[in-house]
């Protein structure tokens, strides 16, 4: 959210986005070139694009998500928090280095989800039906499992919330079956889920969690083809399941072209160079 034991909850948005392909809900130019910038580590200048839809558009919950979303991943970048070697073993990542949050980024953090939050949930009082919403939403429950897990280490917390976020997910493609960015939600518990112990995996289940390894990956290629904003976060997360599967020739191919769509991003490179 590129690890060969990927046992965290969720990885931040820590991509690049795919061309649109035929049928996926339609981009937002200036939310897309936001989310371009952040993804080659330029934060200030996505901080302004999406500060700038926001005045613009203030009534769309799309804009504050998307700057939480600037935050986390330049605080992540800052803590070299996904530095891989952390998660190429169970024991690794239980035994990682503790960090220090800054107080702020968490404040702004926090202020642009509950932000997005409350646009979200003034449109949902009126439209509950209305796709954009719902989508906001969704991203707003997978970022607070990105800070909690990777940052405040509370695992289970974060699971609890990936479940919320998924409920939403499948509420939102009952709806609107082609908003292909949603199947992510679902992916993403399933596939994580699945990687749990047997005891933790049954309890999670128990309460209502989904562990389908085999439609976890399906609903992350659904994303990772016909997404939108998070296409290329998808095929991250296939990559991951590449290494698990020792299939270091798809991981590398998947991990190349996110480095040429954004080479000021070095974590791709450093990645590739660590399966040379």
């Amino acid at each position: 959210m590129m690890m060969a034991r990927f046992s965290v909850p969720v990885l931040v948005f820590c991509l690049v986005l795919a061309p649109l392909p035929a049928g996926s809900i339609p981009a937002v130019p200036r939310i897309e070139a936001g989310y371009r910038q952040m993804y080659d580590l330029e934060f200030d200048q996505a901080h302004k694009t999406f500060q700038e839809w926001e005045r613009q558009h203030p009534s769309d919950p799309l804009g504050p998500v998307s700057n939480a979303a600037a935050y986390l991943f330049a605080e992540f970048d800052r803590l070299k928090i996904l530095q891989s070697e952390f998660f190429v073993e169970d024991s690794l990542f239980k035994r990682r280095p503790k960090v220090t949050p800054d107080p702020e980024v968490h404040r702004e953090f926090d202020g642009e989800l509950a932000k997005s939050e409350q646009l979200a949930n003034d449109i949902l009082n009126k439209s509950p039906r209305q796709p954009d919403a719902l989508f906001a939403k969704i991203l707003t429950f997978g970022l607070r499992a990105d800070y909690l897990a990777l940052i405040e280490r509370r695992n289970l917390d974060s699971l609890r919330i990936i479940k919320v976020g998924r409920d939403t997910a499948e509420q939102l493609l009952s709806i609107e079956p082609s908003y292909y960015d949603a199947y992510l939600a679902i992916g993403v518990e399933n596939y994580l889920v699945s990687l749990k112990p047997l005891p933790l995996r049954w309890v999670l289940q128990m309460s209502g969690a989904q562990a389908d390894r085999d439609r976890g990956l399906q609903d992350l290629r659904l994303t990772a083809e016909k997404g939108t904003y998070l296409s290329p976060y998808a095929r991250l997360l296939l990559a991951v399941a590449a290494l698990r599967n020792k299939d270091r020739g798809g991981a590398r191919d998947i991990l190349t072209r996110l480095a040429r769509e954004f080479p000021h991003n070095r974590l791709y490179t450093e990645e590739l160079a660590r399966l040379q």
